[in-house]
């Protein structure tokens, strides 16, 4: 079967340069189609898709450039190229602006038209190449993530259940030194699984499955929460919680917004010093409600501040190496808080402790 032969989609209202393109363009090994003004020719983009369209700015009814801005809504993929024997640098940047590929000025020799043809084919190959590589990577992602999700998670489920199910000697009796290696093993489980659930959170937010559906969210009711819940946890680390809220929904994801903070204040907790404190404060500032969260922990030196929201990144200190953790907590927290259009800034000093200050858009209802 013979290659199909590029169509090229010649739209001028002079039917001198519509003939002679095509026959430059049949000539060339492509298969030339005329309109010969723009409302034909974007009705035949529509019936024939051809991969490059030729269109003179200058003629009567809809001009090239209008032909130009609704070329992009019929087919992206389109190589749009301008014809005109008004060239101008204005003319030129503004069909550049709406999507034209090229500029080419009136008369032209045959060669330079098969030249720039042959580049707008060369682009168009590349652009749907990136675009199938794109699909294709989406695709993998996503079968990637529902293999972790039900091939690697649920057996390691089912092996957290046995351990649970042997600990509780209902397999028989369990003596303290093997009791003891069902423990370590176990807690080696649960990083796993926490390693796995704080992974399979940063793809759905990369894959933007966050906030596709937004309400307003009182943000004051949703830190009472969290001070309630972690309040046994600040509790063992020997750390008060304080709260001081303000009035003010934030259009959110409840549930997401809600792990954000959960995130920021754990941390905040298990990287403090005994008797120290964690104080939760929110403020109105302009169109935003900035949540601060700040803490009399060890800090953090100014050398690794630009790099805590990195995914899996680390501090490697002394005072923490018994806490246990992915790096990937504040990595989830700030790509939710951007996903909400706001904002997660970190003000820190070795010995002083840490302030993280979340700005979220306000909601308009103010009933919340």
């Amino acid at each position: 079967m013979a290659e199909k032969k590029p169509t090229v989609l010649v739209i001028d209202d002079e039917e001198a340069m519509r003939d002679s393109c095509s026959l430059i363009l049949a000539r060339g090994g492509y298969a030339p189609v005329t309109a010969e003004n723009g409302e034909v020719g974007l009705e035949k983009i529509r019936e024939l898709k051809p991969e490059i369209a030729l269109i003179d700015l200058k003629m009567p009814g809809i001009s090239g450039f209008e032909v130009l801005e609704k070329t992009k809504d019929i087919d992206p993929q389109l190589i749009p190229i301008v014809i005109t024997g008004y060239a101008t640098v204005d003319s030129a940047v503004e069909a550049m602006k709406k999507g034209a590929y090229d500029f080419l000025p009136k008369p032209f020799a045959p060669e330079e038209l098969r030249l720039i043809i042959s580049r707008a084919l060369e682009r168009r190959r590349l652009a749907m190449e990136a675009e199938t590589l794109r699909r294709e990577k989406k695709l993998m992602e996503d079968n990637f993530i529902t293999m972790v999700t039900h091939q690697l998670r649920s057996p390691l489920v089912a092996i957290q259940q046995y351990f649970e199910v042997i600990l509780a000697g209902l397999a028989g009796q369990v003596d303290k030194t093997q009791q003891e290696m069902i423990l370590r093993a176990r807690e080696r489980l649960d990083n796993l699984l926490g390693l796995i659930n704080d992974w399979l959170d940063l793809a759905r937010i990369d894959r933007g499955q966050i906030v596709d559906k937004l309400k307003p969210v009182a943000l004051d009711n949703l830190l009472k929460k969290q001070v309630e819940f972690l309040a046994p946890l600040a509790k063992e680390y020997e750390v008060s919680l304080e709260l001081k809220p303000a009035k003010g929904p934030v259009l959110g994801d409840e549930q997401m917004l809600d792990q954000a903070f959960s995130n920021i204040i754990t941390n905040a907790i298990k990287y403090n010093k005994p008797k120290g404190s964690v104080t939760i404060s929110m403020h109105h500032e302009n169109s935003f409600i900035v949540v601060k969260v700040e803490d009399t922990g060890i800090g953090i030196a100014r050398e690794h501040l630009p790099f805590i929201f990195d995914q899996f990144y680390r501090v490697s200190r002394r005072e923490d190496q018994k806490i246990k953790g992915t790096g990937l907590g504040l990595s989830i927290a700030k790509k939710i808080v951007e996903a909400h259009n706001g904002s997660i800034e970190v003000e820190s000093e070795p010995g002083q402790g840490s302030t993280f200050s979340v700005r979220l858009p306000r909601s308009e209802d103010e009933t919340k």
